[in-house]
């Protein structure tokens, strides 16, 4: 079984998409947008959903390295009541300089909560928070001795 962050970009989700495959020479696996769904409006329980903007996107699935990551444009009608908090996205690797590389793209116009720095269980390690509002940890490992 492998467990996947779910992002929701509340309307910058394309935007985002191309910023982390950039970031980080991951894979677009799949995308469908709002349009590409059949019945648009449906009518669901007593309530008719309402149609969402025909570009935006539902659902994206992207391999970064070994790992997955999904995106979704969400409503972008409806952004989220509070900050995204409560979880990051972690990206580990053994290279120092490709875990160097994915948190300077990554930071770039975000806001860097940990500088990148080796410490007593990394060769690199750094914390933000990028552009979208989404938290990230880089990891370069240490091998166990």
């Amino acid at each position: 079984m492998q467990v996947s962050p779910y992002l929701f970009l509340y309307g910058r989700c394309e935007e985002a998409i191309e910023f982390y495959l950039n970031a980080t020479g991951g894979e677009l696996l799949y995308k469908v947008t709002f349009g590409d769904m059949p019945e648009q409006g449906e009518q669901v329980g007593d309530k008719s959903a309402p149609p969402l903007p025909p570009e935006k996107i539902m659902h994206a699935h992207l391999r970064i390295g070994q790992g997955e990551l999904m995106l979704s444009d969400g409503n972008p009608n409806q952004p989220p009541a509070s900050e995204h908090a409560g979880y990051a996205v972690s990206l580990a690797t053994t290279d120092t300089a490709q875990g160097e590389a994915w948190f300077e793209k990554l930071s770039a116009g975000g806001k860097i909560t940990t500088p990148w720095q080796e410490t007593f269980w990394a060769k690199g390690f750094g914390m933000f928070i990028d552009k979208f509002g989404i938290p990230w940890r880089i990891n370069v490992l240490k091998p166990h001795e």
